[in-house]
């Protein structure tokens, strides 16, 4: 049997989500926290945008793409009362292990299961349906739940119980993090040495310094261009999870207070809603 799905939370990553779905014909209905947003992309859709209550009763398998731990559990709050038994969550938003582990319990004592499924690639990723899965829960819940996860995805990997998926995002946002913070240092001097972008980028992209990073964003920042992909302000939010994460386990949190420090004095600045590579405006000599 065909499953319904439905997708919560229609921002710059959702709403495409939402539409590797209708295109896989699994997409039943849409929902966003400000309805005028859900009304106008089920009309392109051509699904429901219904309440929370009816988009739970309807739907077997709700996929979340939400800001905050608060969102998370919020929906998770005004869904479960109106939930299918045997139905699945799937949280692809970036929060707390701990969250996770709040919002699975809440759903288990209903007989909802839930996985904390968050997801890496970016916008372009989200857009292509090539996004990098995180997955938290029980192995056969997921096996139920794929045909969903994998009409957006990649790679879809089961990483363990519940809170594994969040775990394993925290160490990606390191990564992300610290490797814009090579990326755009590095970029900074080329620029200040006077070196031709198109002939240093794919100089660079060749060699051991490529990345994705420099690959996608290298010529943006170049050029000032700072609209495209990840909010630097959602990425702040994000190492504010990942610094708590970081500080229970023991580990070094050199390059989360450098980031944290970083993103808050650009969002002070009034960039927050740039993309990360904006970071090249505190490299740059003043």
């Amino acid at each position: 049997m065909t499953l319904k799905a439905a997708f919560i939370g229609l921002g710059a990553m959702g709403a495409p989500m939402a539409g590797h779905l209708k295109s896989k014909g699994l997409l039943h209905a849409v929902a966003n926290r400000t309805q005028s947003k859900a009304d106008a992309l089920a009309r392109e859709l051509g699904v429901l945008a219904p309440s929370l209550a009816e988009l739970a009763a309807q739907c077997d398998v709700i996929a979340l793409c939400v800001t905050a731990d608060a969102d998370v559990l919020g929906t998770i709050d005004a869904l479960a009362p109106h939930l299918k038994p045997g139905a699945i969550v799937v949280d692809h938003s970036t929060v707390s292990p701990v969250t996770a582990k709040q919002a699975a319990a809440r759903l288990a004592a209903i007989g909802v299961s839930f996985l904390d499924a968050p997801v890496s690639g970016g916008v372009e990723g989200a857009k292509n349906g090539k996004l990098s899965v995180m997955v938290g829960g029980d192995a056969q819940v997921l096996e139920k739940a794929r045909p969903v996860l994998e009409a957006y995805a990649l790679r879809v990997t089961h990483l363990g119980d519940v809170g594994a998926g969040q775990a394993t995002k925290a160490v990606n946002q390191v990564l992300v993090a610290g490797i814009a913070q090579a990326v755009c240092e590095g970029l900074a001097l080329g620029e200040a040495l006077g070196l031709d972008p198109e002939r240093l980028l794919p100089t660079l992209g060749a060699g051991a310094a490529g990345s994705w990073f420099l690959e996608k964003r290298g010529a943006t920042m170049m050029r000032n261009e700072f609209s495209v992909g990840f909010k630097l302000a959602l990425l702040h939010k994000d190492l504010g999870i990942v610094r708590g994460i970081a500080e229970d386990a023991g580990t070094g949190r050199t390059v989360i207070e450098k980031s944290l420090a970083d993103y808050a004095e650009l969002m002070s600045q009034g960039y927050g809603d740039d993309d990360i590579s904006a970071l090249i405006r505190l490299k740059r000599k003043s």
